[in-house]
C-alpha cells in the first residue's frame, strides 16, 4: 500500500493506490501537473515535519485510544457554500495505512468506503482488516459480499460504546465529517466505474456530493441526538430542500445548530433551576422584538414563556409605555388613536411578577391554532390556544413574528408534543407505582426514554427553525403528535414502548388469564408466548402493560407476526447491521401508507377550484353522466321514440309479472362492477387513452375587482333566495303535520315581533313581504281542513299498500308515468296539477319569532373561572 500526497489548488488530498512495487509500508511521492517530481525537488524537511506528525498522533490514538482525527482541525466556523471537506476547513486528510483490499467480489470500494471503514475501525482498537474478518466470520457469506454491510458494522459497533441522550463525539468537527463521509460511504459502496485510484490528476474529494434518503434515514439517527426514527424521512426531506439530497454545508449547519440548542438548554437549566426544580427546561420564547403575549378578557400582557417537559410557565413582565409604542408598532395595533388609548388602559403600564402554570401533563389538554385581536376582534392569525375542555378556561398565547405564521406553528408543534408525550407514555407505559417494573432490568427508565426522546426531537426541530429549513408543518419533524394523526402510527408507538420500556427479566413473572401474543426473537422463528412481547436483543414488555386497545388491532398482530431478524447482527435494540430495528421496520411501513395518502391528498388538492364559478361548472361536468341519462329517459317517456318507449314498458311490465323485482337490485350492482372492471382492464391495456376518465372544465373570463363583487353580491343573493324557499316549503310542510295556525293576536300582545315567510301565496296571488295580515285574513285559511285532507290521502295510500299487491302498485306507477303525455289524459293530469297547486298556494307558513339578542357572557365566564381553577393553573409567587 501507498499514501500519496498530490497538490491541487495549493490544498491536500490524500489518495490511496495499491502498489506491489514496493514492500515499505508508506511511500511518499509527488506529482505535479506538467511533468513529474524528481527527487530533488522533493522539500525533505516538510516532508519529515508532514511524516512526523502523522506518526505523533497515531501514537496518540494507541496510547489513549482516543478518536483520531479525520482531517486537522483549525477554527471552525460557518461552511462556505459549495465547500467539500478539502477547502479552507480542511489543510489534509489524514489516513492512516490501509488495511484492506479495495478490490470485493462486487466491485472496487469506493474512497468515502475505505474512509469510514479505516477510521471506525481504528476508534474501535482494531485495524479494517481486523473488523472485516471478525465482520466474515459472525454473517453468511451474501451478507459478507455486501460492503455496505462491513460499513455498518464498522459504524455501529463503535457507537453501541456510548449509551448517552447525545452522543458526546457529536460535538467534534472531524467525528460530524466522518459520519458524512459515511452516509456517502453507505449510499456508494463500490466506485461508479471499475477504476483504481490512479486518477491522481483527477481531484477526488467529496465536494458536490449529496447524501441521499435511505442513506440518512439508516446512518442519522443511529447517532444518539441526531433524530428519531418515526421522524427521519420528514427531516431529510426539510435539509435537502430542493436538492437532491442532504449537502455537506446542509450537514454541518445542521449539527452545529442542534450542538448550540443544546449547550444553551444546560445554560437555561443552570440559570432557571431556582424557579423550577425537578424539570427539563425545552424552549424559552422571550424577545424584546419578538415578544409573546397572554391574551385573557381582550386584554394582552406581554412575558416571558418557559416550556420544560411536564409544564408551560407565563411570567407577566412590566410594560413601559415606550416598549408598550414599540409593541403596537412591531404588531400594528395602532388602528387609530382611540383605539390604542383603549388598549393602554386595558393592558396597563405596570405588570405583575406573578409565574403561571399550566401543567401539561393532565389528560385531556388541547392545543390549537387560533386568532387573536383588539376588542375581540379577530385579526391576526399567530396564537395558539390550550385547554382541557369547551367548559374550562384556556390559554391564549399569541407570537409575535414579523417574517410570518412559522413561530407559531413551531411553538403549536412544541406545546403539542410534550402534550402528546405524555399521552403515549400513559397509554403505552406502566404505571410508577406497578410493581412489575421491578422485575424487568432497566424498565424504570423507561419514561425518560421516552422524555429524552422529545427532547431530541425538539432540539431537532429549534435547529431547523433557526437554520429557515422548516416543512409546511411543523408538526411532521416531532414524533408522537406527528404519530398520532397517521395511519399505522400506532404500531410505531407500539415498537417504541416496546424500546423504551422493554428489558431482560430479572425474576419469572406470572399472571393468571393471559391472552397468548406473538413476539420475535433473534432467531428466525416467530415464536408465540403465552404473556409478553420481545424485542430483537430479547428485550421483554409485559403483557400487563399492553393497555392501549391498539395492541389487538389486525395491523399490529400482522407486524409482530413477521418482525424477526433474519442475517444480520443485533448490536444493541436500536443497533443491527444487515437488518432493521422493530422501529424502523414499523417506521418504514409507516412512511409507505403515509405517501399513499399524501399522493392521494395531491390529487384531491390538483382537483380543487377556487371561485363559485368554476366550482358550478365542475359540479355540471361531473353530474354530466347523471343528466344525460334523465334527459334520455324523458324522451322515453314523452314517447319521442316510441319504439323504445314500447320496448322499455314491455320489459318492466315483464320483470313485474314475472315476479322477478327481487332480482333487479342486485342484478343492478353485478352489471356496475362488471363495468367497473371491464374499464379498467381496457385501461392498463391502454386502449382507452391517456384522457379517458379526465374532467374538463373551461376557466373564467378574466374579470377586474369591481366584477367579482358584483358576481359575489348576485351569487349571494341567489343562495339567499334559494334558502328563502326552501324555508318556506318547510315551514308550510311544519303546519300542515303539526296542523298549525299563526296566532298574530296572541304574538302581539307577548311583546314579541312576529316574522312571516318571504312569499305567502292567497287565492292564488303572490303576496310579497314585508307584510303583515290582519287576523280575518288569516283566519280566512282554515289550516285544519288541509291537515285532515293530507291525513286522509296518507291513510288511504298506506290501506292500499296493505291490501293490493305490490307489484300491482307498481304497475300502475308506470302506466301513470307513461301515460301522461298522451291525448286522453294529458287535460286531466293538467287540471289535477292545478288543483294541487291551489292547495297548496293557501297553506300558511309556521310562525318565525325572533328574540332580542342578550348576552350571557360574563356569568358564564364567571362560572368557568370558578370550575377550572383546580385543572393546572397555579400562580407561584
Amino acid at each position: 500500500m501507498t499514501l500519496g500526497v498530490y497538490k491541487d489548488r495549493e490544498e491536500f488530498t490524500a489518495v490511496l493506490r495499491d502498489s506491489n512495487e514496493n514492500n515499505s509500508k508508506f511511500k511518499v511521492v509527488g506529482q505535479s501537473h506538467d511533468h513529474k517530481w524528481k527527487l530533488t525537488d522533493i522539500d525533505t524537511s516538510a516532508i519529515q515535519e508532514k511524516f512526523g506528525s502523522w506518526v505523533s498522533k497515531t501514537q496518540s490514538f494507541l496510547k489513549e485510544k482516543n478518536i483520531m482525527p479525520l482531517v486537522k482541525t483549525g477554527q471552525v466556523g460557518k461552511p462556505k457554500p459549495g465547500n467539500g471537506v478539502d477547502d479552507d476547513q480542511v489543510d489534509d486528510i489524514l489516513l492512516v495505512e490501509q488495511t484492506i483490499s479495495s478490490r470485493t467480489p462486487k466491485g472496487v470500494l469506493s474512497l468515502a468506503a475505505v474512509v469510514s471503514i479505516e477510521q471506525f475501525s481504528r476508534m474501535n482498537g482494531l485495524t479494517g482488516l481486523k473488523m472485516q474478518r471478525i465482520f466474515k466470520a459472525l454473517v453468511p457469506e451474501p451478507v459478507y459480499n455486501d460492503a455496505r454491510n462491513l460499513v455498518e458494522y464498522c459504524c455501529f459497533r463503535f457507537l453501541s460504546r456510548d449509551n448517552s441522550d447525545v452522543h458526546p463525539n457529536l460535538m467534534d468537527p472531524a467525528f460530524q465529517r466522518l459520519i458524512f463521509i459515511t452516509m456517502l460511504a453507505w449510499d456508494n459502496p463500490y466506485l461508479e466505474e471499475n477504476t483504481l485510484y490512479e486518477r491522481s490528476s483527477e481531484k477526488d474529494s467529496f465536494q458536490g456530493k449529496f447524501v441521499r434518503e435511505e442513506a440518512f434515514v439508516r446512518i442519522a439517527p443511529s447517532i444518539p441526538g441526531v433524530a428519531n426514527r418515526a421522524t427521519a424521512y420528514n427531516l431529510f426531506k426539510a435539509l435537502a430542500g430542493d436538492e437532491d439530497g442532504i449537502s455537506f454545508v446542509s450537514w454541518l449547519t445542521y449539527v452545529k445548530e442542534l450542538i448550540k440548542v443544546h449547550k444553551a438548554r444546560k445554560a437555561y437549566q443552570i440559570r432557571e433551576s431556582p424557579q423550577i426544580s425537578g424539570e427539563r427546561i425545552l424552549c424559552i420564547g422571550s424577545s424584546r422584538k419578538r415578544p409573546v403575549l397572554k391574551w385573557k378578557n381582550n386584554m394582552a400582557w406581554p412575558g416571558k414563556l418557559t416550556l420544560t417537559d411536564k409544564a408551560l410557565y407565563f411570567e407577566k413582565e412590566s410594560v413601559k409605555p415606550h416598549l408598550f409604542w414599540e409593541l403596537m408598532n412591531i404588531k400594528t395595533y395602532m388602528l387609530n388613536r382611540y383605539c390604542c388609548c383603549s388598549v393602554i388602559k386595558q393592558i396597563g403600564l405596570q405588570g405583575e411578577k406573578d409565574a403561571l402554570r399550566i401543567d401539561l401533563t393532565r389528560q385531556g389538554l388541547r392545543v390549537e391554532k387560533a386568532k387573536v385581536g383588539p376588542f375581540g376582534v379577530d385579526l391576526f392569525d399567530s396564537a395558539v390556544s390550550i385547554s382541557a375542555g369547551p367548559q374550562s378556561e384556556s390559554w391564549v398565547l399569541e407570537f409575535i413574528d414579523l417574517g410570518g405564521e412559522l413561530r407559531r406553528d413551531v411553538w403549536h408543534a412544541f406545546i403539542s408534543e410534550v402534550i402528546s408525550l405524555h399521552k403515549f407514555v400513559n397509554e403505552y407505559g406502566p404505571s410508577d407505582t406497578d410493581l412489575s417494573l421491578l422485575n424487568v432490568y432497566g424498565s424504570h427508565k423507561g419514561k425518560e426514554k421516552a422524555t429524552n426522546s422529545t427532547i431530541n426531537g425538539i432540539a431537532s426541530l429549534q435547529a431547523l427553525q433557526y437554520m429557515k429549513k422548516l416543512l409546511d408543518d411543523p408538526i411532521k419533524l416531532v414524533q408522537f403528535s406527528y404519530l398520532q394523526n397517521i395511519p399505522y402510527g400506532h404500531v410505531v408507538c407500539q415498537a417504541l414502548a416496546v424500546n423504551f420500556w422493554g428489558g431482560a427479566l430479572i425474576t419469572k413473572f406470572t399472571e393468571e388469564r393471559l391472552q397468548p401474543a406473538k413476539y420475535a426473537t433473534p432467531s428466525d422463528q416467530v415464536i408465540v408466548s403465552s404473556n409478553h412481547v420481545f424485542d430483537i436483543d430479547g428485550s421483554v414488555y409485559l403483557r400487563k402493560w399492553m393497555k392501549s386497545p391498539s395492541w389487538f388491532s389486525t395491523e399490529s398482530t400482522n407486524f409482530w407476526k413477521n418482525c424477526s431478524v433474519r442475517d444480520g447482527i443485533v448490536l444493541s435494540k436500536n443497533l443491527v447491521v444487515a437488518d432493521t430495528t422493530i422501529v424502523e421496520k414499523a417506521a418504514a411501513i409507516c412512511k409507505k401508507k403515509y405517501r399513499v395518502v399524501e399522493k392521494t391528498q395531491d390529487t384531491i388538492n390538483a382537483a380543487t377550484l377556487e371561485g363559485i364559478p368554476n366550482n358550478i361548472d365542475l359540479f355540471k361536468e361531473l353530474l354530466l353522466p347523471l343528466t344525460i341519462i334523465a334527459n334520455y329517459f324523458e324522451k322515453v317517456r314523452r314517447w319521442e321514440e316510441p319504439h323504445l318507449t314500447i320496448s322499455f314498458v314491455a320489459v318492466a311490465y315483464t320483470i313485474i309479472f314475472r315476479d322477478l323485482l327481487s332480482y333487479v337490485f342486485p342484478m343492478s350492482l353485478i352489471i356496475l362492477a362488471s363495468t367497473m372492471l371491464m374499464l379498467k382492464g381496457l385501461k392498463q391495456q391502454g386502449r382507452l387513452g391517456r384522457s379517458f376518465a379526465q374532467v374538463t372544465v373551461h376557466d373564467q373570463p378574466p374579470s377586474n375587482t369591481i366584477q367579482k363583487i358584483i358576481a359575489l353580491k348576485d351569487a349571494m343573493r341567489d343562495v339567499e333566495n334559494y334558502l328563502q324557499s326552501l324555508n318556506v316549503t318547510l315551514l308550510k310542510i311544519r303546519s300542515i303535520m303539526l296542523s298549525g295556525h299563526p296566532q298574530i293576536a296572541n304574538s302581539f300582545s307577548g311583546g314579541k315581533r312576529p316574522v312571516v315567510c318571504e312569499k305567502v301565496f292567497f287565492s292564488g296571488k303572490l303576496l310579497k313581504s314585508p307584510l303583515m295580515f290582519n287576523i280575518e285574513v288569516l283566519n280566512g285559511l282554515d289550516v285544519p281542513i288541509i291537515t285532515t285532507e293530507v291525513a286522509l290521502a296518507l291513510l288511504c295510500s298506506g290501506t292500499i299498500l296493505l291490501v293490493v299487491p305490490f307489484k300491482y302498485v307498481v304497475a300502475f306507477l308506470i302506466f301513470d308515468l307513461f301515460t301522461r303525455e298522451l291525448e286522453f289524459r294529458k287535460e286531466m293530469v293538467k287540471n289535477f296539477r292545478k288543483f294541487l297547486k291551489e292547495r297548496w298556494d293557501m297553506v300558511p307558513a309556521s310562525p318565525v319569532i325572533v328574540l332580542p339578542f342578550s348576552s350571557d357572557e360574563p356569568k358564564q365566564t364567571n362560572q368557568r373561572r370558578v370550575k377550572d381553577e383546580p385543572w393546572g393553573i397555579e400562580s407561584e409567587q
